[in-house]
């Protein structure tokens, strides 16, 4: 008979995942999976890689000092019982540096000794590979206006989100995907979030260099209608943006995704202009001006 064991101990674990401001919790999921140590080694923050880089480095170095101790006199040179020394001469090992004063002096510190280096070799090798994919993971630098806003566009309300390509190099073929996290019942009337996509305007741009404004006319087909202010924040609404586009510096697709809550859709708003033309008639785009809006003008009557 199949033990449920392995399931049982996932049962009590619990993960919180954060999105921006878009908190989602799973049960039976660990938060630090060790079954896949790629994965978990490449999404530590910063901090946390150097802190297990440090603990691991001073944690392989404290063993093999233990296993010296263990046969006093196996390493010349090295004080009786010195943890430090041994430490020191561990570290010397690990990293295949050798300055000649603490040698091994029997057979079983030549074969810690061997063995130590060969782990030394295998650290480094695991350890440099994660420090180049670490730093080669492609990043969009792709900015987000704070606040997307819904203003009337043609006749017609249109909510609009406004971001802009953070990096002094082209992207090109990017492509927009705007979602809504909307309440839902079911038969059962139980409280469900429903993905609505939004269909855009521009949901594509063929060269991406300066700003772009991501546009979806509010009509009687979309999963926005008949939404205003109050009603966004008791259904406690969400947008989801993503962009992904190519940067061709780096031969790589790169992409971003930004979260707005209710409290972040603005009605009545639209965005300040940020691009303008300078002296010499060329194109400047002010991303520091990317999230400023202003209301609109009244209608005329």
């Amino acid at each position: 008979m199949k033990s449920n064991e392995p399931h049982s101990k996932l049962k009590n674990r619990e993960a919180t995942m954060r999105v921006g401001a878009f908190e989602i919790v799973k049960r039976g999921v660990a938060r630090y999976d060790l079954t896949d140590p790629y994965h978990l080694a490449v999404g530590l923050s910063s901090k946390e890689f150097a802190f297990v880089f440090l603990v691991l480095g001073f944690g392989i170095n404290a063993v093999f000092a233990l296993l010296y101790l263990a046969s006093p006199g196996c390493i010349a040179h090295v004080r009786p019982g010195s943890f430090s020394d041994a430490f020191f001469f561990s570290i010397e090992t690990l990293a295949t540096v050798g300055y000649g004063t603490m040698v091994p002096a029997t057979f079983y510190g030549h074969a810690v000794s061997a063995i130590e280096i060969l782990c030394g070799m295998v650290f480094a090798a695991i350890m440099t590979g994660l420090l180049f994919v670490r730093f080669s993971k492609p990043r969009s630098k792709i900015c987000f206006a704070d606040r997307a806003v819904i203003t009337t566009r043609r006749g017609a309300p249109t909510l609009m989100v406004q971001v802009a390509n953070g990096r002094t190099t082209l992207l090109t073929s990017a492509v927009a995907r705007l979602v809504a996290v909307l309440p839902e019942e079911n038969a059962e009337e139980m409280p469900l979030r429903q993905l609505h996509d939004l269909v855009l305007s521009n949901g594509a741009l063929s060269l991406f260099s300066m700003t772009w404004t991501v546009m979806h006319e509010i009509d009687e087909n979309s999963p926005l209608a008949g939404y205003d202010p109050d009603r966004l924040r008791g259904d406690d609404v969400r947008l989801v943006l993503s962009i992904e586009a190519r940067d061709h510096l780096i031969g790589a697709v790169v992409h971003d995704l930004r979260i707005y809550g209710p409290d972040d859709i603005l009605h009545g708003m639209h965005y300040a202009e940020t691009v303008t033309l300078d002296d010499r008639l060329r194109p400047v785009a002010d991303l520091t001006r990317l999230s400023l809006v202003e209301p609109d003008s009244p209608p005329q009557l």
